[in-house]
């Protein structure tokens, strides 16, 4: 390969060398790039297709069949609102709604434009006895209201010593 395109995917050649250039080690490769780019890239799924004597339909078939791997950029903090059926009797649409709101987003638009925040809804977050429940990164919020929503987005705001988005 020539030299400016490996120079170009230097991390990922170290995440693939590590996985020793095995296939069958692919979702692990993937689940590593994700956790540096905080999504998977067309082009970097490309070169790990190539380097790994895959065709490209292949390696996207996986990313895309898996619904823990992201196609599209996501925010540095991640929102995850359960709207199962426990959280959903719960009002978790409130919830929702209050965090579009306050972050001008929806359900198209789910990432703010200075890639702080992504909000998503999940079917299940295996927490009901919390309803509703949100998470952010990895850190559970239990019996969340819209209130109580709208101010961890501030606290993380604050603590980013960002612009207001």
């Amino acid at each position: 390969m020539p030299t400016l395109m490996l120079r170009k995917f230097e991390k990922v050649c170290a995440i693939i060398d590590k996985h020793g250039n095995d296939a069958a080690r692919l979702i692990p490769i993937l689940q590593e790039i994700q956790e540096e780019y905080r999504y998977l890239p067309e082009e970097v799924m490309t070169f790990v297709a190539m380097s790994l004597g895959l065709s490209p339909a292949k390696v996207f078939g996986v990313a895309s069949f898996y619904a823990h791997f992201a196609l599209e950029p996501k925010g540095k903090y991640v929102i995850r609102l359960c709207d199962g059926t426990a959280c959903h009797v719960k009002s978790s649409e409130g919830i929702l709604n209050a965090l579009y709101k306050r972050l001008g987003l929806s359900a198209k638009v789910p990432t703010t434009k200075d890639m702080l925040f992504t909000v998503e809804t999940v079917s299940c977050l295996g927490a009901c006895g919390l309803a509703p429940v949100m998470v952010v990164n990895d850190k559970v919020y239990g019996q969340i209201s819209p209130e109580k929503a709208v101010a961890l987005v501030e606290d993380i705001v604050k603590k980013e010593d960002g612009p207001n988005v």
